[in-house]
């Protein structure tokens, strides 16, 4: 993303909180619902040329979305309007008819329902509509586009809405490399947010399926720019660099498996229109993105949500919370009505034979000793294939929470996979300590942490994960659980046990619990000599006592 194109977007952050548009949530939703309606004017003037090209105005992909009754809600109709004249006509005009459009468009439909144009100063809206008319998204490759939602995101910081907090991208990059999705796979966020897990999952099968992929840090191609530095430099100066992969997918023949694929729910509004603006400027249109509770029978699930199975499962749900009783799915394979044991519950249901799950926790699901979360951790151990337990730092989710996570790694055995208990309790689980993932652990500046990426555990984790999976998921890397190390050992970053010893240990998922431990360094002096110095001490001290005893003696 050039450097024009940022200052166009710092102008509309700026006139917009100039104008009162403060709340991050409320800003992004706002510049989406304008740039959404950009999008369509510019895909209806690709539909017109279709038309005038092949005379066919009944293709699918040809239908006009604003027929000549409704010409005047197009964007190039009216964004010449001023004053109230513009606030009136987007608020009371344009957003019902695209709230209207059910049968010829339920996705853009969907989007608009209940939309309020909260840009209430009309000069403020008339700035904004003016510097998005300047961006010609038609000529910016799906990747621009991406980016230049990602960085309108970085205003949420990592906050988000009720007690939600965006998943940095570090850790976001690092569950993605972990699953590995491909082409084909159904992907699933059941708190998908502002869609940031099913976003790194579209790029990583992009860049899988591009001729020339292009590697870049997790800090953004603006941190090479102002270190003045390629890519390659910056590796071999900083060997932990951690990078992900993006490229254009040309090699992906129908476009359309890619977006029928996606799939994500979130309970806020706010959040699924976010999402879905994301996605469409990342080439998705058509992702099967909703708002919908996806912990209760009454949220909004059809029977195909209920019944679909994915292949790859990315999320990082929120953890406070209860739900009433009566509200909660019945078919969950808990009776808790803890928010974070309900959705480590659905994914565990929602996984596909063969699928695998990735999902932030917090520490105390790992080690819980209520009946619920033992039982959980049971038929998780017992029924699935538990392949790793990463720990994060505390400082992930700082500034806006302090609370300790962990990454749960599991895989739903093929159908036809039946173990008995013997061989089970011989399968292993991995667990790897992140000390550091690239970012400052207790300092907080401009609203985050510090870059650090020098410290970064995480491309380490990556290759030894690598090496995990070329066994088949038989042979993870370190040392068992229990082991006594030397005493010049290095702190050990993973370590493994079995699962007979996880069920003797109440089914304890905490890494900590499993930790090897290193033997204490033996004195270099000679024991001889220590014992001499020990009596010489004691007689000392003995001495001493005798004369105190001696003089109290004389006092009385």
């Amino acid at each position: 993303m050039n450097q024009d194109l940022r200052r166009k977007l710092d102008r509309i952050t700026d006139i917009l909180w100039a104008g009162g548009v403060t709340n991050p949530v409320t800003y992004i939703e706002q510049i989406s619902y304008l740039i959404y309606l950009k999008l369509l004017d510019e895909e209806e003037s690709s539909r017109e040329l279709k038309i005038r090209l092949t005379g066919n105005e009944k293709n699918g992909n040809n239908t006009l979305l604003f027929p000549k009754q409704a010409e005047r809600y197009r964007w190039i109709k009216w964004r010449f309007k001023s004053g109230p004249d513009l606030r009136d006509f987007v608020r009371d005009e344009v957003f019902p008819y695209m709230a209207s459009l059910v049968k010829e468009e339920p996705q853009i439909a969907e989007y608009f329902r209940d939309a309020v144009l909260e840009i209430t100063d009309p000069n403020v809206l008339k700035q904004v509509v003016d510097e998005i008319d300047s961006i010609q998204f038609a000529k910016l490759g799906a990747d621009i586009k991406g980016d230049i939602f990602e960085y309108l995101l970085t205003h949420l910081g990592q906050s988000a809405l009720n007690g939600q907090f965006r998943t940095p991208r570090q850790i976001r990059a690092m569950m993605v490399e972990l699953l590995d999705p491909d082409l084909g796979d159904t992907i699933y966020d059941p708190a998908c947010g502002t869609g940031g897990f099913l976003i790194d999952s579209v790029e990583y099968i992009l860049a899988k399926y591009s001729a020339e992929p292009q590697e870049v840090p997790i800090y953004g191609e603006e941190w090479l720019e102002k270190r003045e530095q390629e890519l390659d430099e910056a590796k071999k100066e900083i060997p932990a660099l951690q990078t992900y992969r993006k490229g254009r997918g040309e090699k992906i023949l129908d476009w359309g498996l890619l977006e029928q694929s996606i799939y994500g729910m979130d309970v806020s509004r706010q959040m699924m229109r976010i999402a879905v603006m994301n996605l469409v400027l990342h080439g998705i249109r058509k992702a099967n993105v909703k708002r919908a509770n996806s912990l209760s029978d009454m949220g909004g699930l059809s029977e195909d949500d209920l019944n679909r199975r994915y292949k790859i499962i990315l999320s990082n749900p929120p953890f406070a919370g209860t739900l009433p009783k009566e509200s909660i799915r019945k078919d969950l394979p808990t009776n808790s009505k803890k928010s974070e044991l309900l959705f480590l519950g659905i994914m565990m249901e929602a996984l596909a034979p063969g699928g695998q799950c990735a999902v932030v926790v917090p520490e105390g699901l790992l080690f819980g000793s209520t009946s619920a979360h033992v039982e959980l951790r049971r038929k998780l151990v017992e029924d699935y294939d538990l392949l790793a337990v990463i720990s994060l730092p505390a400082g992930v989710f700082k500034p806006y929470a302090g609370v300790k996570t962990g990454v749960l790694v599991f895989r739903r055995p093929s159908m036809n996979t039946k173990k008995n208990k013997k061989t089970k309790e011989k399968e292993k689980v991995w667990f790897y300590e992140v000390h550091a993932d690239g970012y400052d652990p207790d300092k907080i500046q401009g609203g985050g942490r510090p870059e650090t990426p020098e410290r970064n555990d995480i491309p380490d984790l990556l290759t030894q994960w690598r090496n995990y999976k070329k066994s088949g998921f038989k042979e993870p890397p370190g040392v068992e659980a229990g082991t006594m190390l030397p005493s010049e050992s290095v702190e050990p970053s993973c370590w493994w046990t079995t699962i007979r010893t996880v069920v003797a240990n109440d089914y304890n998922l905490a890494a900590g619990r499993y930790k090897p431990q290193i033997a204490e360094k033996a004195p270099d002096e000679d024991p001889k000599e220590l014992i001499k110095d020990t009596l010489a001490l004691e007689r000392e001290i003995a001495h001493g006592l005798e004369k105190l005893l001696r003089e109290l003696d004389k006092v009385e």
